[in-house]
């Protein structure tokens, strides 16, 4: 398969897919809003508001200005020249990595700050699981003299203690989420918890694609620049093109989600990549945790198993309710890596390229690795959504 032009790929999208979502809150049979009689204002008050902000301008263009001169967008793109001679494939990366703070998780946190203060709350409350989202929205917090306070379970904590001091040191109160199994699941949970005795006042920053309507449409539409931007940065590196294959990691699926948007109307063949230990789609079956529907790891009881992963930021037991959605209609496909695969692509990467990416997109990386023979002379685009320096510690176990 080879890129087309945008305008030669003529409609790869019929149904409309990652455009506004029913009035339910559904793309398709997943998403909705099942939350208790406490939230549903609070999400009902939040979607009218996030309608409101959108359509205005003045709104994109604070968050435009935020972006391009505090967060430091547009990313670039690079082309791993190293890695596609030793793969065979061309191997160009979206940068988020070099966003401040690291990761793609600032392009949401500053879209759900303004927002935030535009409906007149003076807190945000937060989970995270390897930290990085939970450092955006302690970073947008301090920007906006906000309170913070993020939730993030006690495994994570221990194992990312690098993001804990940071999220400190910029201000936020940190707490362990100590039920469950101490991950991100549970960092949720609690998160949850708190916005239902504080929502007068607090907005729940949540980090992902996932969660009770509008969260899923909402964060897609703040992260939706990652596509917009690598659309035309392809088109300029490929002379009108467009990549064969757009891979990105997968755990609630925000980063994907983000570059999904620009291509999911062409023909670049999308693919997402779970770990092994927490492949929702993979694995799961349609089901309902924190607030939608989408397809979810759960026992024949509809009891919800634990995900496992290397990466703190994808043992997520379930999916974003779009991703669910994508993987039924077939526009996306997607695929399973192992804890050895990720370390291996972890190591690959920085020898090759200089670069010291997150374990979470290093899932995607060894996804392309895997499958190089079936990629061979194709070009990749590969959503390099946070650098690596929260995972170095970790490594030096596994690598020496």
């Amino acid at each position: 398969m080879t890129g087309t032009s945008p305008a030669a790929a003529g409609a790869r999208d019929p149904a409309g897919l990652m455009g506004e979502p029913s009035a339910s809150g559904r793309f398709g049979e997943f998403g909705g809003a099942y939350v208790p009689e406490t939230l549903v204002g609070p999400c009902q008050e939040l979607d009218r508001a996030f309608r409101s902000a959108w359509s205005d301008q003045a709104f994109r263009d604070e968050l435009g200005g935020l972006l391009a001169d505090y967060a430091g967008r547009p990313s670039p793109l690079s082309e791993c020249l190293n890695l596609s001679h030793e793969l065979g494939v061309r191997v160009l990366l979206k940068r988020e990595d070099l966003n401040h703070t690291g990761s793609h998780k600032i392009n949401n946190v500053l879209g759900q700050s303004l927002l935030a203060r535009r409906m007149g709350k003076n807190s945000l409350v937060a989970e995270t699981g390897a930290g990085q989202h939970g450092v955006a929205t302690a970073t947008a917090a301090a920007l906006f003299g906000m309170d913070c306070v993020v939730y993030m379970g006690a495994v994570d904590m221990a194992r990312q203690e690098l993001n804990v001091f940071r999220m400190r040191l910029l201000g936020a109160e940190v707490r362990a989420a100590e039920t469950g199994s101490g991950t991100l699941k549970d960092a949720v949970n609690e998160a949850m918890r708190h916005w239902v005795a504080v929502s007068e006042s607090s907005h729940y920053c949540l980090g992902s694609v996932m969660g009770p309507h509008p969260y899923p449409w909402m964060v897609r539409e703040f992260q939706r620049v990652i596509g917009d931007e690598a659309r035309r940065q392809c088109a300029e590196m490929l002379d009108g093109g467009v990549p064969d294959v757009v891979v990105a990691s997968v755990g609630g699926g925000s980063n994907a989600a983000g570059i999904f948007t620009g291509f999911v109307d062409t023909s670049a063949e999308l693919v997402g990549v779970e770990p092994a230990g927490g492949a929702a789609v993979g694995r799961g079956t349609p089901g309902i945790v924190h607030g939608s529907r989408s397809y979810l790891l759960q026992d024949e009881w509809g009891q919800v198993q634990e995900a496992e992963s290397i990466s703190a930021g994808l043992d997520y037991p379930g999916v974003g309710p779009e991703h669910s959605h994508l993987a039924a209609t077939g526009r996306a496909v997607y695929k399973q890596v192992s804890d050895d695969e990720v370390v291996e692509a972890f190591a690959l990467l920085a020898r090759t390229e200089g670069i010291i990416c997150a374990l979470e997109c290093a899932h995607a990386l060894a996804w392309v690795s895997r499958a190089r023979s079936e990629l061979q002379g194709l070009t990749v685009l590969l959503n390099l959504s946070g650098r690596g320096d929260k995972d170095v510690a970790q490594m030096m176990g596994l690598l020496g």
